[in-house]
């Protein structure tokens, strides 16, 4: 365990890890399988226990590779649609767009950042919203808040975990990466929740058209 502690310390202050961390993020904006979460919170557990890598350079370079991995998504709904490759077309994958679609249309400052919190989430919406021609000159700003206060609460989740194990970085990584993780599942499941009560919702419209409208 000393020796792995070690390795840790020793990589967690090499310059490579920045760039690391970057394209992570960026790449986790439009491809799911990046543990974006993972490395962020893992690196910013390190940084409560050691005092490398650099919180702040963590936080600004989490945030700028979010923004620029959400944008990419919104390009690529854009120019290539939500059905190019066969991860799009998964029913689970679908419905997410379908959602995405519906809440884009009612509240779509509230879903752009809410969804930023939500891996599979944040890669439907931001689709979505280049597919159906959401306003770019919207999105921009939204996403902007959304990798800023998502970096800082998962940069700050990892510090104050891994504040408390200066002694065994790994653990307090391992721990980080747990409470963050159950925190997301959380969100997941809530958002999850709220969705099945709006296509009750909807469904239960539908099917009593007759139903009036809330303003």
């Amino acid at each position: 365990m000393d020796v792995i502690n070690e390795f840790i310390i020793g990589q967690a202050a090499a310059l490579g890890v920045y760039p690391l961390l970057f394209a992570v993020c960026v790449i986790d904006g439009f491809f799911p399988p990046v543990p974006s979460e993972t490395v962020l919170v893992t690196l910013a557990s390190l940084s409560g226990s050691t005092g490398r890598p650099y919180l702040a350079l963590i936080i600004v370079l989490g945030a700028l590779g979010a923004i620029a991995g959400d944008n990419i998504a919104y390009t690529i709904g854009r120019r290539l649609g939500t059905e190019r490759w066969a991860w799009m077309r998964r029913p689970k994958t679908q419905k997410a767009f379908v959602w995405a679609r519906r809440g884009l249309d009612k509240r779509g400052a509230a879903i752009i950042v809410t969804a930023r919190y939500v891996p599979i989430g944040r890669i439907a919406v931001n689709m979505t919203a280049g597919a159906t021609g959401y306003p770019r000159r919207k999105f921009v700003p939204l996403t902007v808040v959304a990798g800023i206060t998502w970096a800082v609460y998962s940069a700050l989740m990892g510090r104050l975990v891994g504040g408390f194990f200066h002694s065994q970085p790994l653990l307090g990584a391992i721990v980080a990466i747990c409470v963050a993780v159950t925190l997301g599942i959380a969100v997941d499941h809530a958002s999850q929740r709220f969705r099945r009560s709006e296509e009750a919702v909807s469904e239960s419209t539908e099917d009593n058209p007759g139903t009036p409208h809330s303003a």
